[in-house]
């Protein structure tokens, strides 16, 4: 490439980041508001792990930038049909579409200037964002979490009558010292889940550990256990604090700061438990050459 062709292409490049930066800092201010002061609907505020995962995009895309420029010029007709589809989604007013168009334009941009190449090099970051843009998939899959309702009510209360207390469960509904807790759907932990394994993918981008297969799928049920639990746990606190009638505990764990320091313990639980993994794999492999070599 010429200096007049690399001039160009610099300037395009700027051009287009102008545009987006025009077109959708509202859009992600409005996100990063809504995620901190938790003033967005409650669907959007499962997607809050976004406050890491899209800067996190842009660092990967960023360290991309020098294997993006060595790629060749390579338009995909797919792109062109993405850039459609995402300019129709961003006028159409309606704002899960609106949201929806931001990973759609990225990955058309991707395809219509480097083709499935440029496509393959981004697709971490273009996954992380599109796993954070806010869509009504929680409203959606809702209705269908009873059986977890059902699960943590079940185990929280019988924690508690290990405890001593008089607990009666009855389906999703915890009754204690005259009370009743209600595992109600948005409190059946799918906001940790989502965020868990989020930020699982993040550690086993970061740790290059997405090439094994088995570390990759073992880490990732051993978060969801980890959440799961964690969930458990939560809710059954906050079951003992309103039961006993400690408001101002139940408030601080169910809607105050508590809740967050709550959930990012158990995120930096999963640094450890991947290491330990790291090691548990890496001793498996010097054991089976072992085995090989007697």
């Amino acid at each position: 490439m010429n200096k007049q062709n690399l001039i160009s292409s610099k300037l395009l490049s700027f051009a287009i980041i102008i545009i987006l930066g025009l077109l959708y800092a509202p859009l992600l201010l409005h996100w990063l508001d809504g995620w901190l002061h938790k003033n967005i609907s409650t669907e959007h505020e499962y997607f809050s792990h976004g406050m890491i995962g899209l800067p996190f995009a842009v660092y990967i895309a960023l360290l991309k930038r020098k294997l993006w420029q060595r790629l060749p010029d390579n338009q995909h007709p797919l792109g062109a049909f993405l850039l459609l589809i995402g300019g129709f989604f961003y006028l159409s007013n309606i704002s899960e579409w609106v949201n929806l168009s931001f990973p759609a334009i990225l990955c058309g941009l991707c395809l219509w200037f480097k083709g499935i190449p440029g496509l393959k090099l981004q697709k971490f970051p273009l996954l992380l964002i599109l796993l954070a843009t806010p869509t009504p998939l929680p409203y959606l899959i809702a209705p269908y979490t009873f059986p977890l309702q059902s699960f943590i009510a079940g185990t929280a209360g019988f924690i508690l009558n290990q405890f001593g207390m008089t607990v009666t469960v009855d389906e999703i509904n915890i009754y204690v010292g005259g009370r009743i807790v209600e595992v109600a759907p948005y409190c059946a932990g799918l906001k940790m889940l989502f965020t868990t394994l989020y930020v699982g993918l993040m550690l086993l981008y970061w740790t290059d550990n997405f090439s094994s297969r088995r570390k990759t799928f073992s880490f990732l049920f051993i978060a969801m256990l980890i959440s799961i639990s964690g969930n458990i746990l939560r809710n059954t606190l906050l079951t003992f604090f309103h039961g006993t009638g400690n408001e101002v505990a139940f408030h601080w764990l169910h809607d105050s700061w508590g809740g967050d320091m709550f959930s990012a313990v158990m995120l930096l639980l999963l640094i450890p438990i991947l290491n330990n993994l790291d090691n548990f794999f890496s001793e498996s492999v010097v054991i089976q050459q072992e085995q090989i070599e007697i």
